[in-house]
């Protein structure tokens, strides 16, 4: 496949990315500054996998604490607080609004709904990181070509 057609596929893809509201302006705006060069090379693929590995294991720990016969709503809270924070640095807007989704459950100190709203908080953080892993894939191979 040609440069051209992998970054019309890139492109479809991010765009598809803010059409479904997956992501919001400040991922535009870490992929503005890549573009531009204000930021060192490679600003949006470290940011992206720093939330990968953050976001999992937030997710993990929080499924933990869930399954425990004692359920800490405090801890929980402050882990989908700091999730919450995570997907803003990188403009996960789907993640954050199940987060968001979330602490309505953990105010009402309803564990079953904490369950139904972790399950969806791992799908959306499951759709983002596909897209994000396939635009980082794409970007490599059009980078295999070299410069533009």
């Amino acid at each position: 496949m040609s440069a051209a057609a992998l970054r019309a596929q890139l492109n479809a893809l991010v765009t598809s990315m803010f059409a479904t509201g997956t992501v919001d302006e400040y991922f535009q705006y870490l992929q503005s500054m890549d573009e531009d060069g204000s930021s060192g090379p490679g600003l949006v693929a470290e940011v992206i996998n720093q939330f990968i590995g953050n976001a999992n294991g937030i997710l993990n720990d929080i499924a933990g604490l869930l399954n425990q016969p004692v359920l800490d709503f405090d801890k929980v809270d402050d882990l989908v607080h700091q999730l919450k924070g995570c997907s803003c640095s990188v403009g996960a807007k789907k993640v954050n609004l199940s987060c968001m989704h979330f602490n309505q459950y953990i105010e009402a100190r309803s564990k079953e709904g904490c369950l139904m709203a972790l399950a969806l908080l791992r799908n959306e953080f499951c759709d983002v990181c596909n897209k994000f892993q396939t635009m980082m894939q794409l970007e490599q191979q059009i980078a295999a070509y070299g410069p533009k």
